[in-house]
């Protein structure tokens, strides 16, 4: 436990072989839970990821009983089942974990959350604080963190933290994002690796400048206009918030961590950054850029319209509303009329006349309700922000 707060934490990997075994075996004592998610890997990682279960298991045993293994042996390649695993001779979990994890009896029961996890997986392998998770088929990154979710609210964990299974976080720093979420002042705690200067020297060019534009437009679409790297994957979020944003239908692809943050304004919830570093090593890349950004994109818009409407039209009326939609209004107007005033001139010679006199002024008139919108929206959810704030590597653990 942590605080004394049961803690989970969600690992996705695709095609990790090389670093997921020691993603798991770097994870804090802490942890009550680790849901480890094969997203219907390729290579290996389903091997590493039960021998990692098992060495896991073995520490724990050792801290309790002296080291005296009364376990049925196992080759470490293949570990025993959970079935198999007298888990009386693990340390006692946390009362209200659940201890039987099997596809059946989850596809059996009432409960959407179960169910759902249920058609998600093929098999689930609990042994100790480790319950690995392999994927019926690939559903993308989204779709891995949306199934560990899951299986965290089918154990009831009060705080879930995601780390990516490619060895590019430190767990060292996950105190940090889990301090709001124990202390009350967060519903939702992200890493932020733009803050300092030495950690954007550590990455790619490429990602750092994709990174800001991605930043500024999850600002707009999400309402969180004080929240930076929106992009991190190194996340906390508590039960309530994650019961508030209707995990059975969050989006699979890259981008959710995007969709995430604009269901949680809708929610309310409050949010902190926290700084974090990263490693970048020789891993590779699933992102393609190509199809990525325009995925993204069309994600965010679509995501700052439901935003708009549901929050300030549905659930409680603001004119910021009418404001945007004045000003797209205006504005589209304004460069349509330019660039048909633009077109007449080049093929006629003619000069640009009143309309292409008036279409500039529309497009400045549009871009001044645009802006003035922004500023509402911003004052409307400037509390749901923590204060930047440097991580203090706090050292609140139980054993």
């Amino acid at each position: 436990m942590y605080a004394n707060e049961r803690v989970g934490v969600v690992v996705p990997a695709y095609n990790e072989e090389q670093f997921i075994g020691d993603v798991i075996r770097g994870i804090p004592g802490y942890v009550d839970r680790i849901y480890v998610v094969d997203d219907a890997s390729t290579d290996d990682t389903w091997t590493e990821i039960l021998a990692a279960r098992s060495d896991d298991a073995d520490r724990q045993r050792r801290r309790t009983d002296g080291g005296t293994d009364r376990r049925p042996a196992t080759n470490g390649q293949n570990p025993a089942d959970a079935t198999e695993i007298l888990d009386r001779h693990l340390p006692e979990e946390q009362p209200g974990l659940q201890r039987a994890w099997s596809v059946d009896s989850l596809a059996a029961s009432e409960d959407s959350v179960r169910t759902a996890l249920a058609d998600r997986a093929s098999e689930i392998r609990r042994r100790g604080r480790i319950v690995p998770i392999q994927h019926r088929s690939n559903q993308g990154a989204g779709g891995a963190i949306k199934t560990g979710y899951l299986a965290a609210l089918v154990d009831g964990v009060d705080a879930v933290a995601t780390i990516d299974g490619d060895g590019q976080m430190d767990p060292e720093v996950l105190s940090d994002l889990i301090d709001p979420i124990v202390e009350g002042e967060a519903g939702y705690t992200k890493g932020n690796r733009l803050l300092r200067r030495e950690y954007r020297s550590e990455m790619p060019t490429l990602r750092l400048v994709g990174n800001f534009i991605l930043t500024f437009l999850t600002k707009i679409a999400s309402g969180y206009w004080r929240v930076m790297d929106p992009q991190n994957g190194y996340t906390v979020i508590s039960r309530e918030s994650l019961q508030a944003v209707g995990v059975t239908t969050l989006y699979e692809d890259y981008g959710y961590c995007n969709e995430l943050l604009i269901r949680l304004n809708v929610a309310d919830a409050h949010i902190a950054d926290v700084p974090t570093d990263v490693e970048y090593a020789d891993e590779e890349s699933h992102i393609r850029y190509s199809s990525y950004v325009p995925r993204v994109s069309t994600l965010l818009l679509r995501g700052f319209l439901w935003r708009l409407k549901t929050k300030y039209l549905i659930l409680d009326f603001h004119p910021l509303v009418f404001f945007y939609l004045f000003g797209a209004g205006v504005t589209g107007l304004g460069v349509l009329g330019s660039v048909y005033a633009l077109g007449r001139r080049l093929a006629t010679g003619s000069g640009l006349g009143f309309d292409g006199m008036l279409s500039p002024l529309l497009v400045v008139v549009g871009v001044a309700f645009l802006l003035f919108a922004m500023v509402l929206d911003r004052q409307e959810n400037e509390s749901l922000v923590r204060p930047q704030q440097l991580g203090t590597n706090s050292a609140r653990m139980e054993s």
